[in-house]
């Protein structure tokens, strides 16, 4: 079964998506299952993972609604308050949902030191009780901390969205390629190939510019622990659907075809432990 393992779900509003800039406007609107499962049909995916886009847990819950309005949601990485002294409540209620898989925070907006903060860690030491996996959203500049914190719950899956963020328009590799290495040799650490052409020149990227990071994040992790997502709608500013996801999927073309079945799916059911 082939699953995207990153994408999102809104009903536009301009308060709770000010980060939408005025070149985003081919995402300022709904973006919901239906549309979603269009793209799917067009090169044959068959579900995927939803991640949350507003930190509250309110989106929690409207996530969990969606999925069980639509079969082709397979698992939903949602928010929780992982500073609250009350974290343990939420977990244990959001948790009880077959759905729930894991948890994110928007870690890329926050001070380098933040996923090193006491609060924090006390919260992320409590989701492999209630089985849940945590995405890992950062920039590069984050990742030096990030691999203290992978290194501090090994017993924990994680999930690296994104590639860790690194500048492709301006080609740049290292530290990225260094600190990518590092992290990947804790194996309880998974990586998205996804949101790759936000970070990429929107409008004249073309598929060669990414071949030097999926070579480094292919090298580094390896086919057991790289899944595929597309990081749509986001992803429409700078291509669409079927141009976005075809990056990986020419990118392994001549993998053999047990690895390309852990990249287009596989490995996101292993990871989040998804319920096909």
């Amino acid at each position: 079964m082939k699953i995207d393992s990153h994408q999102h779900f809104w009903i536009f509003n301009e308060p709770e998506y000010g980060w939408m800039g005025e070149n985003m406007k081919a995402i300022k609107k709904d973006h919901l299952p239906a549309d979603l499962a269009e793209e799917h049909q067009k090169i044959g995916f068959h579900g995927s993972v939803a991640v949350q886009a507003r930190q509250k847990t309110e989106e929690t819950e409207w996530l969990l609604k969606l999925s069980d309005q639509s079969d082709m949601i397979k698992g939903v990485v949602g928010w929780v308050d992982l500073r609250s002294p009350d974290v343990e409540k939420q977990l244990e209620k959001y948790s009880k949902h077959p759905k729930l898989v894991g948890v994110r925070h928007v870690v890329q907006d926050e001070p380098v030191d933040f996923i090193l903060g006491k609060d924090f860690l006390n919260g992320i030491g409590l989701l492999k009780k209630y089985n849940l996996v945590y995405d890992i959203l950062v920039f590069p500049q984050h990742l030096p901390n990030s691999i203290k914190f992978a290194e501090k719950f090994p017993e924990l899956t994680f999930v690296l969205d994104h590639i860790a963020k690194p500048n492709i328009k301006d080609k740049v590799i290292s530290p990225w390629k260094e600190d990518m290495e590092r992290l990947a040799k804790f194996k309880n650490v998974y990586c998205k190939v996804s949101g790759m052409v936000n970070e990429a020149d929107w409008y004249h990227w073309e598929p060669r510019d990414f071949t030097p990071y999926l070579d480094i994040v292919f090298n580094a992790f390896g086919p057991d622990r790289v899944m595929i997502g597309s990081d749509w709608p986001v992803c429409k500013v700078a291509g669409d659907y079927s141009k976005v996801m075809g990056i990986v999927m020419e990118y392994i073309k001549n993998s053999p075809e047990s690895d390309k079945a852990k990249i287009l799916g596989g490995n996101a059911v292993k990871a989040y432990g998804l319920k096909i």
